[in-house]
């Protein structure tokens, strides 16, 4: 399968199995409108509940040459400036609801922080492996609910976003010396070994009900863009530029939208570290199968730090995924500050490293001549109306100050 590439980026086209009503095509299934209900109907029932903000640029738009840029901020979601609290709030009710004998169906969230709920709930351990945000997710999701967590993050995760996940919830955080990956195989030992329950968001055979919870929760904020773009006076987007780290939320987001837009499909693509990019791998190999990533890849987008593809997703992202990039991390630090310092007259976004990939991107891509053809066969063009997700805000502070600021990390 051919690469197309310049200094700073590298893209493919999916040349995998057509979409169809097929058993490929049915792996998206659990991410319909009806089939993630209930995952919404938790999140809107919920004490502090509100759309996030979905932010026209204009100003953004006409600079790449395209009719439209819109970017959901997940700064603003739950005041934990990140999306991860989506999925982990959404399974951490399924779990409690399968433990406890009650209908996920009829169970509201306030069902289960009542004091007479509280009480069962105080003895039950979570635990999970993260790069931050997820983390975080899991423990405000803990202390929502009175249980206790336990959060294990690779080696050289910032001590700001362990001690961000300490603040939120009832957590304890260690940082380890290994790997993203090695760090979920310990999160799933340690659940085995003391009978606590492993919320993590990837999958392996064996472990792929909990995830898929996870990634049902994502969708909510999917649903509300949905929404908010026909607010706007647009029936749906025509391309949709995803981070993908293991997938998950690359997967869920492109599930329900595909199945929103069944009759009129966006253009999907994924976005990943150029050295930790499982999904553009697996796309690339192009023998339908999920390939992981070896090696430690030190990257600024630590969200996106993940060599293993999700088994629950990656079946979506093969089927209505139509280009994978991977990128260098001055192309989400230029994201960054395209979001920080806009065009007159768009509104200003804090996003993180991880949250401004997709922003970046989609600039080089509109900016190289190197991308010309790629742009005719992708029909990003003046017509365009560009969906975009900043899937969090300045999570490592100092770092974003660096880089916002202080030019690091700049593209030359």
């Amino acid at each position: 399968m051919e690469e197309i590439s310049n200094r700073w980026v590298r893209a493919v086209r999916n040349e995998g199995p057509a979409v169809g009503r097929s058993a490929v095509d049915r792996a998206a299934d659990f991410l319909t409108r009806k089939a993630v209900e209930p995952a919404h109907r938790i999140h809107r029932a919920m004490e502090g509940y509100r759309p996030t903000p979905l932010v026209r640029l204009d100003g953004l738009a006409e600079a790449l040459g395209v009719k439209a840029v819109f970017v959901k901020d997940e700064s603003k979601r739950f005041g934990l400036n990140a999306f991860k609290g989506l999925g982990a709030i959404y399974a951490f009710t399924r779990v409690v609801c399968g433990e406890l004998g009650l209908d996920p169906e009829t169970t509201t969230f306030a069902d289960l922080q009542s004091e007479p709920m509280r009480g069962r709930l105080s003895g039950m351990v979570f635990v999970t492996a993260t790069d931050g945000n997820h983390g975080k997710g899991v423990a405000w999701a803990a202390g929502q609910l009175g249980c206790r967590a336990y959060v294990y993050m690779p080696k050289g995760s910032s001590e700001l976003r362990a001690q961000a996940i300490r603040d939120v919830g009832r957590a304890e955080v260690q940082i380890m010396d290994v790997g993203y990956d090695d760090a979920v195989r310990h999160a799933a030992r340690m659940a085995e070994e003391n009978g606590w329950h492993l919320v993590q968001d990837t999958s392996w055979e064996g472990y792929q009900q909990i995830p898929a919870w996870i990634v049902q929760g994502y969708t909510t904020m999917a649903a509300e863009a949905a929404e908010q773009l026909e607010a706007e006076g647009f029936s749906r987007p025509s391309h949709v530029f995803l981070q993908a780290g293991v997938g998950a939320m690359a997967g869920g987001v492109t599930g329900y939208l595909a199945d929103r837009y069944a009759g009129n499909r966006p253009v999907f693509s994924t976005v990943e570290p150029e050295d930790m990019a499982c999904i553009y791998k697996s796309i690339l190999t192009a023998d339908g199968e999920p390939h992981a990533v070896d090696g430690d890849c030190a990257t600024i987008m630590a969200g996106l730090n993940c060599g293993e593809p999700c088994t629950v997703t990656w079946p979506v992202l093969r089927t209505f995924t139509s280009f994978a990039f991977s990128c260098a991390d001055p192309v989400a630090a230029l994201g960054m500050r395209l979001l920080a310092a806009p065009r007159k007259g768009d509104e200003p976004i804090v996003s993180g490293e991880s949250g401004a990939a997709t922003t970046g991107l989609l600039a080089v891509l509109a900016a190289s001549p190197e991308f010309a053809g790629l742009r005719r066969e992708m029909g990003l063009d003046g017509g365009s109306v560009v969906l975009l997700f900043s899937t969090e805000g300045d999570t490592d502070p100092e770092q974003y100050r660096s880089i916002v600021y202080a030019g690091k990390y700049a593209l030359q």
